[in-house]
Protein backbone atom coordinates (compact mmCIF):
# COMPACT_ATOMS: atom_id res chain seq x y z
CA UNK A 1 0.00 0.00 0.00
CA UNK A 2 1.72 3.12 -0.86
CA UNK A 3 2.48 5.77 1.62
CA UNK A 4 -0.50 8.33 -0.14
CA UNK A 5 -3.11 5.37 0.98
CA UNK A 6 -2.00 5.37 5.05
CA UNK A 7 -1.87 9.46 5.75
CA UNK A 8 -5.64 9.36 5.25
CA UNK A 9 -6.39 5.74 7.19
CA UNK A 10 -3.85 6.87 9.51
CA UNK A 11 -6.21 10.18 10.00
CA UNK A 12 -9.60 8.01 10.37
CA UNK A 13 -7.55 5.80 13.09
CA UNK A 14 -6.84 8.75 15.13
CA UNK A 15 -10.69 10.08 14.91
CA UNK A 16 -11.68 6.41 16.35
CA UNK A 17 -9.00 6.87 18.75
CA UNK A 18 -10.25 10.63 20.10
CA UNK A 19 -13.81 9.27 20.37
CA UNK A 20 -12.82 6.22 22.09
CA UNK A 21 -10.75 8.53 24.46
CA UNK A 22 -13.96 10.55 25.20
CA UNK A 23 -15.42 7.50 27.19
CA UNK A 24 -12.38 7.24 29.08
CA UNK A 25 -12.68 11.10 30.05
CA UNK A 26 -16.80 10.77 30.90
CA UNK A 27 -15.46 7.08 32.62
CA UNK A 28 -13.66 9.60 35.18
CA UNK A 29 -16.25 12.20 35.42
CA UNK A 30 -14.35 14.65 33.09
CA UNK A 31 -17.03 15.48 30.91
CA UNK A 32 -15.75 18.64 29.36
CA UNK A 33 -12.65 16.75 27.89
CA UNK A 34 -15.35 13.46 26.59
CA UNK A 35 -17.03 16.26 24.55
CA UNK A 36 -13.85 17.87 23.31
CA UNK A 37 -12.83 14.40 22.31
CA UNK A 38 -15.69 14.26 20.32
CA UNK A 39 -15.38 17.33 18.61
CA UNK A 40 -11.84 16.32 17.51
CA UNK A 41 -12.98 12.90 16.46
CA UNK A 42 -15.77 15.55 13.96
CA UNK A 43 -12.89 17.23 12.87
CA UNK A 44 -10.54 14.69 12.03
CA UNK A 45 -13.07 12.59 10.39
CA UNK A 46 -14.13 15.59 8.24
CA UNK A 47 -10.28 15.92 6.90
CA UNK A 48 -10.02 12.34 6.28
CA UNK A 49 -11.81 11.71 3.14
CA UNK A 50 -10.66 15.34 1.18
CA UNK A 51 -6.90 14.14 2.27
CA UNK A 52 -7.35 10.96 0.55
CA UNK A 53 -8.76 12.46 -2.24
CA UNK A 54 -5.83 15.05 -2.68
CA UNK A 55 -3.57 12.58 -2.27
CA UNK A 56 -5.56 10.13 -4.34
CA UNK A 57 -5.32 7.79 -1.79
CA UNK A 58 -9.15 6.59 -1.67
CA UNK A 59 -9.40 2.57 -1.76
CA UNK A 60 -12.41 0.69 -0.86
CA UNK A 61 -10.85 -0.43 2.90
CA UNK A 62 -10.60 3.48 3.50
CA UNK A 63 -14.35 3.85 3.37
CA UNK A 64 -14.61 0.55 5.57
CA UNK A 65 -12.34 1.59 7.80
CA UNK A 66 -14.15 5.43 8.22
CA UNK A 67 -17.70 4.18 8.48
CA UNK A 68 -16.35 1.58 11.56
CA UNK A 69 -14.64 4.51 13.25
CA UNK A 70 -17.51 6.54 12.48
CA UNK A 71 -19.71 4.07 14.18
CA UNK A 72 -17.45 4.19 17.50
CA UNK A 73 -16.82 7.59 17.41
CA UNK A 74 -20.15 9.26 16.58
CA UNK A 75 -22.31 6.48 18.10
CA UNK A 76 -20.98 4.13 20.75
CA UNK A 77 -19.49 7.13 22.09
CA UNK A 78 -21.45 9.71 22.47
CA UNK A 79 -24.00 6.58 23.72
CA UNK A 80 -21.58 5.92 26.91
CA UNK A 81 -21.03 9.53 28.11
CA UNK A 82 -24.66 10.76 27.70
CA UNK A 83 -25.38 7.65 29.67
CA UNK A 84 -22.91 8.04 31.86
CA UNK A 85 -23.60 11.69 32.76
CA UNK A 86 -27.57 11.83 32.51
CA UNK A 87 -29.16 8.81 30.77
CA UNK A 88 -28.68 6.42 33.75
CA UNK A 89 -31.16 7.98 35.95
CA UNK A 90 -33.78 6.73 33.87
CA UNK A 91 -32.31 3.03 34.71
CA UNK A 92 -33.39 0.83 31.98
CA UNK A 93 -34.90 3.40 29.82
CA UNK A 94 -31.84 5.62 29.76
CA UNK A 95 -30.08 2.05 28.85
CA UNK A 96 -32.66 1.86 25.37
CA UNK A 97 -32.60 5.44 24.65
CA UNK A 98 -28.48 5.36 24.41
CA UNK A 99 -28.69 1.96 22.74
CA UNK A 100 -30.97 3.72 20.35
CA UNK A 101 -28.18 5.90 19.45
CA UNK A 102 -25.75 3.90 18.66
CA UNK A 103 -27.87 1.01 16.39
CA UNK A 104 -28.86 3.64 14.76
CA UNK A 105 -25.71 5.31 13.82
CA UNK A 106 -24.31 1.71 12.89
CA UNK A 107 -27.39 1.03 10.66
CA UNK A 108 -26.86 4.61 8.91
CA UNK A 109 -23.19 3.88 8.35
CA UNK A 110 -24.53 -0.31 6.62
CA UNK A 111 -27.10 1.84 4.59
CA UNK A 112 -24.20 4.14 3.19
CA UNK A 113 -21.67 1.74 2.43
CA UNK A 114 -24.37 -0.42 0.71
CA UNK A 115 -25.55 2.50 -1.57
CA UNK A 116 -21.96 3.28 -2.36
CA UNK A 117 -22.09 1.13 -5.29
CA UNK A 118 -25.64 2.98 -6.44
CA UNK A 119 -25.29 5.20 -9.71
CA UNK A 120 -28.82 7.12 -9.06
CA UNK A 121 -28.47 9.26 -6.04
CA UNK A 122 -30.47 11.94 -6.52
CA UNK A 123 -29.93 13.31 -2.64
CA UNK A 124 -26.37 13.35 -2.88
CA UNK A 125 -25.99 14.42 -6.79
CA UNK A 126 -28.10 17.57 -5.82
CA UNK A 127 -25.96 18.01 -2.71
CA UNK A 128 -28.25 16.77 0.16
CA UNK A 129 -27.30 14.22 2.80
CA UNK A 130 -29.68 11.39 3.50
CA UNK A 131 -30.54 11.72 7.09
CA UNK A 132 -28.24 13.70 9.79
CA UNK A 133 -24.76 12.41 9.13
CA UNK A 134 -22.78 10.41 11.69
CA UNK A 135 -20.91 13.77 12.88
CA UNK A 136 -23.99 15.95 13.09
CA UNK A 137 -25.87 14.02 14.65
CA UNK A 138 -23.32 13.03 17.37
CA UNK A 139 -23.32 16.61 17.75
CA UNK A 140 -27.00 17.02 18.00
CA UNK A 141 -26.94 14.09 20.67
CA UNK A 142 -24.31 16.21 22.84
CA UNK A 143 -25.68 19.64 22.35
CA UNK A 144 -27.68 19.40 26.21
CA UNK A 145 -23.71 18.62 27.68
CA UNK A 146 -22.67 22.04 25.44
CA UNK A 147 -24.96 23.92 27.44
CA UNK A 148 -24.51 22.47 30.57
CA UNK A 149 -20.93 22.82 30.07
CA UNK A 150 -21.47 26.69 28.87
CA UNK A 151 -23.62 27.44 31.82
CA UNK A 152 -21.50 26.46 34.64
CA UNK A 153 -23.59 23.19 35.15
CA UNK A 154 -27.43 24.58 35.14
CA UNK A 155 -28.94 21.18 34.08
CA UNK A 156 -27.18 19.10 37.03
CA UNK A 157 -29.44 21.13 39.54
CA UNK A 158 -32.84 18.42 38.59
CA UNK A 159 -31.11 15.14 37.50
CA UNK A 160 -34.37 13.60 36.83
CA UNK A 161 -35.20 16.60 34.37
CA UNK A 162 -31.72 16.31 32.71
CA UNK A 163 -32.38 12.55 31.89
CA UNK A 164 -35.36 13.35 29.59
CA UNK A 165 -34.16 16.07 28.44
CA UNK A 166 -31.12 14.29 27.38
CA UNK A 167 -33.03 11.21 26.18
CA UNK A 168 -35.77 12.88 24.36
CA UNK A 169 -32.40 14.87 22.08
CA UNK A 170 -31.32 11.79 22.14
CA UNK A 171 -34.12 9.83 20.51
CA UNK A 172 -34.71 11.94 18.09
CA UNK A 173 -31.18 12.62 16.95
CA UNK A 174 -31.23 8.28 16.14
CA UNK A 175 -34.71 8.80 14.28
CA UNK A 176 -32.89 11.97 12.47
CA UNK A 177 -30.05 9.56 11.61
CA UNK A 178 -31.58 6.71 9.82
CA UNK A 179 -34.27 8.92 7.99
CA UNK A 180 -34.33 9.17 4.53
CA UNK A 181 -35.32 13.09 5.29
CA UNK A 182 -32.61 15.41 2.94
CA UNK A 183 -30.47 17.14 5.00
CA UNK A 184 -28.02 20.10 4.50
CA UNK A 185 -24.95 19.23 2.61
CA UNK A 186 -22.19 22.01 1.29
CA UNK A 187 -22.93 21.72 -2.32
CA UNK A 188 -26.36 22.22 -1.20
CA UNK A 189 -25.85 25.64 0.40
CA UNK A 190 -24.99 28.12 -2.53
CA UNK A 191 -23.81 31.67 -1.21
CA UNK A 192 -24.22 34.58 -3.40
CA UNK A 193 -21.15 36.36 -4.86
CA UNK A 194 -21.93 39.58 -3.24
CA UNK A 195 -22.49 37.64 0.07
CA UNK A 196 -19.04 36.27 0.21
CA UNK A 197 -17.31 39.26 2.27
CA UNK A 198 -19.60 39.16 4.85
CA UNK A 199 -19.65 35.05 4.90
CA UNK A 200 -15.90 35.69 5.27
CA UNK A 201 -16.58 38.10 8.21
CA UNK A 202 -18.74 35.03 9.65
CA UNK A 203 -15.82 32.54 9.54
CA UNK A 204 -13.81 35.07 11.10
CA UNK A 205 -16.38 35.51 14.00
CA UNK A 206 -17.10 32.08 14.40
CA UNK A 207 -13.76 31.22 14.93
CA UNK A 208 -13.53 34.48 17.85
CA UNK A 209 -16.49 32.86 19.39
CA UNK A 210 -15.03 29.42 19.45
CA UNK A 211 -12.02 30.18 21.23
CA UNK A 212 -13.44 32.86 23.96
CA UNK A 213 -16.86 30.88 24.58
CA UNK A 214 -16.54 27.15 22.96
CA UNK A 215 -19.50 25.34 24.63
CA UNK A 216 -21.81 27.97 23.76
CA UNK A 217 -20.56 28.40 20.05
CA UNK A 218 -20.94 24.52 19.76
CA UNK A 219 -24.73 24.37 21.17
CA UNK A 220 -25.93 27.21 18.75
CA UNK A 221 -24.50 26.09 15.97
CA UNK A 222 -26.09 22.60 16.96
CA UNK A 223 -29.53 25.03 17.88
CA UNK A 224 -29.33 26.19 13.64
CA UNK A 225 -28.42 22.96 12.53
CA UNK A 226 -31.50 21.43 13.78
CA UNK A 227 -34.05 24.73 13.02
CA UNK A 228 -32.95 24.51 9.29
CA UNK A 229 -32.85 21.17 8.86
CA UNK A 230 -37.01 20.78 8.07
CA UNK A 231 -35.94 23.62 5.01
CA UNK A 232 -33.59 21.21 3.52
CA UNK A 233 -36.76 18.99 2.38
CA UNK A 234 -38.10 22.12 1.01
CA UNK A 235 -35.36 23.26 -0.89
CA UNK A 236 -34.77 19.53 -1.85
CA UNK A 237 -38.31 18.95 -3.20
CA UNK A 238 -37.71 22.54 -5.55
CA UNK A 239 -34.37 21.20 -6.94
CA UNK A 240 -35.69 17.52 -7.77
CA UNK A 241 -39.22 18.80 -9.34
CA UNK A 242 -36.57 21.47 -11.37
CA UNK A 243 -34.62 18.26 -12.38
CA UNK A 244 -37.46 16.04 -13.52
CA UNK A 245 -39.03 18.76 -15.28
CA UNK A 246 -35.51 19.65 -17.31
CA UNK A 247 -34.88 15.72 -17.94
CA UNK A 248 -38.40 15.92 -19.79
CA UNK A 249 -37.97 18.88 -22.00
CA UNK A 250 -36.24 17.35 -24.79
CA UNK A 251 -38.54 14.90 -25.16
CA UNK A 252 -41.23 17.38 -25.46
CA UNK A 253 -39.41 19.40 -27.62
CA UNK A 254 -38.41 16.14 -29.92
CA UNK A 255 -41.91 15.00 -29.90
CA UNK A 256 -42.80 18.37 -30.87
CA UNK A 257 -40.92 18.80 -33.69
CA UNK A 258 -41.84 15.33 -35.15
CA UNK A 259 -45.48 16.38 -34.67
CA UNK A 260 -44.90 19.26 -37.40
CA UNK A 261 -43.85 17.88 -40.46
CA UNK A 262 -46.63 15.18 -40.03
CA UNK A 263 -49.69 18.15 -39.82
CA UNK A 264 -47.89 20.52 -42.40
Amino acid sequence: MPLRALIPNAITMLALCSGATGVRFAISGEYDKAAAAIVIAALLDGIDGRVARLLRGTSRFGAELDSLSDVTAFGVAPALILYLWALNDLGRFGWVAALALAVCCALRLARFNAALDQEDMPKKRLGFTTGVPAPAGAGLALSPLFWNLATDGSLDADPQARAVIVAAVTLVTAFLMVSALPGWGFKAVRIPRSARLFVLAGVGLFAAALAQAPWMTLFSVGLVYALAFPFASVRYAALRKAELDAARLPADGDGEAQQKPDGA
